[in-house]
C-alpha cells in the first residue's frame, strides 16, 4: 500500500470521528434549586454516646443538627468531607481531640458529602476536606482546605476569639 493511501485512511478515519462527536446531543444542564433544604438528619448522622465511647469514631459528629447559617450557642468547627477520604480520615483524630478539648465551648461537626451529597452545595465546598468556622451567631468567619494540624486549628480559633 502506498504512503498516499495510508494518509487517505488516518484522514478518512479523523473526519469520521470528527462527524460522530459533533453529531452527538449536548447535554442540557440541570436546574439546580434556588435553595437547598436539606433535614436535619441529612446533615450528617449523630453519634450516639454510647458509641462514641467505644472506639475511633467513623467520622461522625457529635452533633450536626443546625444548618450552617443558624445560629447556635457554641461556635461550630464543621469538617466537610467524607469518610472514605485520606486526607478526611488524617483530620478525624485531630476532630477527635478538639470535641473533647473543648467540649462545652466549641460544637466540631463533620458532615460527610459522600453519604449527603447536598451537603457540599449547602456548606459550598467543591474540595474536600473543607473546614468552616461559625461563630456563635452562625456567621462564618473562616474557611480552609485540605488537612489541617490541630496546634494550627487552635491558633486560628485564638486568632479569631472563639478560644482563650
Amino acid at each position: 500500500m502506498s504512503k498516499a493511501w495510508k494518509i487517505g485512511i488516518v484522514i478518512a478515519l479523523v473526519v469520521a470521528i470528527g462527524v460522530v462527536i459533533a453529531s452527538r446531543p449536548s447535554r442540557e444542564p440541570v436546574d439546580e434549586p434556588a435553595e437547598l433544604q436539606p433535614s436535619a438528619d441529612a446533615i450528617a448522622e449523630v453519634t450516639p454516646p454510647e458509641e462514641a465511647s467505644a472506639g475511633p469514631s467513623e467520622a461522625t459528629p457529635e452533633s450536626a443538627e443546625a444548618a450552617p447559617e443558624e445560629a447556635t450557642a457554641l461556635p461550630r468547627f464543621v469538617e466537610v468531607g467524607a469518610a472514605s477520604c485520606v486526607p478526611c480520615k488524617m483530620m478525624q483524630p485531630v476532630l477527635d481531640q478538639l470535641r473533647s478539648e473543648y467540649a462545652g465551648r466549641l460544637e466540631v461537626v463533620m458532615a460527610d458529602v459522600w453519604k449527603n451529597p447536598e451537603l457540599g452545595q449547602l456548606y459550598e465546598v467543591r474540595t474536600i476536606p473543607t473546614q468552616v468556622i461559625y461563630d456563635s451567631e452562625g456567621t462564618e468567619v473562616f474557611r480552609h482546605i485540605g488537612f489541617w494540624p490541630k496546634e494550627e486549628i487552635e491558633a486560628k480559633l485564638q486568632e479569631l476569639g472563639i478560644i482563650d
